[in-house]
This record gives structure tokens, sequence and C-alpha cells, in this order.
């Protein structure tokens, strides 16, 4: 696809994907000026945005990245971040559309309204459904592919100094809670509040942590840059994110190469969103968003062609966020219209948390 095809199809998918800029196109100059510059000018922009500009009323959508993000078929990122620069064999920079629709869902988290910190000794409480699958050998010595049940809710110690609760089918399991206060790999409130809000800083961390296990010599097949979407996207999932490390987390996923939009996708719960997606071996990592608040909904990866895991199309895994929340205590959940992040209840079903949980 030549350069002029490419660009035509890349602004037909955003306006499939996303409203209208809310200013007019800038001239030419001004436009080419903003695209070598793009992520600072990003960062510009929502500095400027005082709190009570940017924030707007549940039901409205919120604000749009201006017309610097509105044309062009591929953004200029180089040299403005680990990953961002593309060459012989790699991936190109994100698509216009997936930045654009990044900075929408980082304005969307940062708008959000403020709530008192969580405490030690507080929960980081997450529900979801969906499914995630497992290769496995069977008697034969052929491989079998087994789907694993993500319906579940989990509360994990803000601080890690816990045990985490997990809940499937109204039973419960205690497991041990993260070490050393958390990490990237298991994530918590307390670890991620430590985390810087630059995104190119946020990035650099991220895939310097990436190339230790997926680099070269590593023997993974994963790659630095997906495994940054991945990690990037298990944050998200977490649950315990703030406000300004969220709206951080979309825009280092701005400056990875290969990220794209896909106009149409459904999580595990049946809602229909638009997804940014990675694609990486054969399969499709997807972060699917409310079209209208660009509020994260859920996470699929789907093959894109045949494999072990299946034939092209299927869905390998698919986990929607129902509920997320802060608790006073493990086994509660957030009282109902209270708000994602409120004081807990008592769950009314699955009966009382076993005593050898502990401190819950």
């Amino acid at each position: 696809m030549n350069a002029e095809r490419r660009e035509r199809f890349e602004r037909e998918q955003a306006q499939e994907a996303l409203p209208a800029p809310s200013c007019p196109d800038l001239p030419t100059a001004c436009m080419e000026a903003r695209r070598r510059h793009l992520l600072g000018e990003i960062d510009r922009q929502a500095h400027a945005l005082s709190p009570r500009r940017a924030r707007r009323p549940r039901r409205r959508t919120v604000l749009v990245l201006g017309a610097a993000l509105a044309a062009g078929a591929t953004v200029v990122v180089a040299g403005l971040g680990p990953g961002a620069s593309s060459g012989p064999g790699q991936a190109p920079p994100a698509t216009v559309a997936s930045v654009r629709l990044l900075e929408r869902a980082a304005l969307a988290a940062a708008d959000t309204t403020p709530k008192k910190k969580a405490q030690a000794g507080q929960y980081v409480y997450v529900k979801t459904v969906g499914h995630t699958s497992a290769l496995s050998e069977n008697q034969d010595g052929r491989m079998e592919l087994l789907r694993e049940n993500e319906n579940l809710e989990q509360w994990t110690s803000v601080d890690g100094s816990a045990s985490t609760l997990q809940r499937e089918d109204g039973k419960d399991i205690v497991l041990r809670g993260p070490e050393d206060g958390g990490g990237l790999g298991s994530p918590t409130y307390a670890f991620l509040a430590t985390l810087p809000t630059d995104p190119r800083v946020l990035l650099r961390l991220i895939r310097e942590d990436a190339e230790k296990n997926h680099g070269a010599g590593s023997g993974s097949t994963t790659g630095p840059d997906q495994q940054s979407f991945v990690t990037i996207g298990d944050l998200l999932r977490s649950g315990a994110a703030g406000p300004e490390l969220t709206a951080a987390l979309y825009r280092a996923a701005a400056l990875i190469p290969g990220v794209e939009v896909v106009p149409d996708a459904v999580d595990a719960a049946g809602r229909r969103g638009v997804a940014v997606a990675r694609a990486h071996a054969g399969e499709r990592r997807e972060w699917i968003l409310d079209a209208r608040t660009a509020r994260l909904l859920g996470e699929r990866t789907v093959l894109l062609e045949d494999s072990a895991w299946g034939e092209a199309g299927t869905e390998v895994s698919s986990v929607a966020l129902v509920a997320v929340g802060i608790v006073d205590e493990g086994g509660r959940t957030p009282q109902r219209g209270a708000g994602p992040r409120s004081e807990g209840r008592a769950l009314r079903t699955g009966g009382p948390v076993r005593s050898a949980f502990g401190r819950l």
C-alpha cells in the first residue's frame, strides 16, 4: 500500500472509530512541526487543560486531541523515546489513529474525579469475566488447548503486606501477597504510586525490564516491544493505577512501534468498543475501549493465522473488567452507585472470609 492510499485508509479508520476533532485544520507548516514534536505537543496540551476546563459530565464525550493528530498516515516519533524509531525488520511507528485514541484515553483517565488515596490496610478490588487459554500435552503426546475461566473477584493488599484473596464460583482461595511490595509483574497500589508519570521515562523503565527477559539472547520470541505493550496492558487492567499514572501509561503506549486501531471489538462481557492493538507472531493483542468515553473495557488476544492455538480469528483470551475499586477489607465490594473507588460493604454471597486469611 503506497503512502497516499495508506494515509486515506488511516483517515477513514479514525473517522469511523472516533468523533471528529474539535478544532479546524492547521496550516501545513505548523502541522509538520507538530508532527515532528508530537509527544511534546500532547504533554503541553494535557498540562494546559486545567481540571475545570478538562472535566466533562459523565455522559458527554471527553475532549479529543485537535487537528495536530487528525492528519497524516504515520506519526513521526523518532528520537522521542525508547522503541520509537523504526528500521529494517522493525514495526513502523504507532499509527495516527492509535495515538489519537490513546490520547483520548489519557485525557479521560486524567479527568477522573480525584478520590482519597488508598491507605495501608485497604485492598484493590477487581472483578473480571472471560477466559484465557493454555496449551497442554495430553497422554497421546498431542497438544491440547485448555480454556481457563477468568470469572472471578480478587482483593490485593494496597501495599502487598497481606495475602491476596480470589473468589471464583463462591469459593475463596488465599494466595501469597506480592513480594517486596510488588513490581511490574505483580503490581500493587503502593508500587505503582512510585512509578514516573513522564511517558518517555515510564516506557524506558518498562522496556528495560522487558529487555531482561525478552531481549536479544533471551530465547524469547515475544520481543521487548510486544512485551512492553503487554506489560502496560496488565498494569492498566490491574485497577491499581491512579489517574495520573493511567494517563502516562496510555501515552507511553503511543511511543511503541506497531500500535494500531481496530475499529470494532467486543469484550468478554459483550460490550462493543474500539481497540488499541499490536500484532506480533501471528496474533493481535487488543485493549478494548468504550468508543464514547475511552474508558478501558477489557483485553483480548485474537489469532491472525492458524496455529497450535487454533484457527485464524480465534479469541485465545478475552477478559473484561466488570468492577474496580478500593475497599477497607478483603471480601467486601465497593458500594453500589458510589463510584469505582469507594469504601466497601460486605459481600452477600460466597460466605465469610476464612480466618486463615489473616488480616482479612
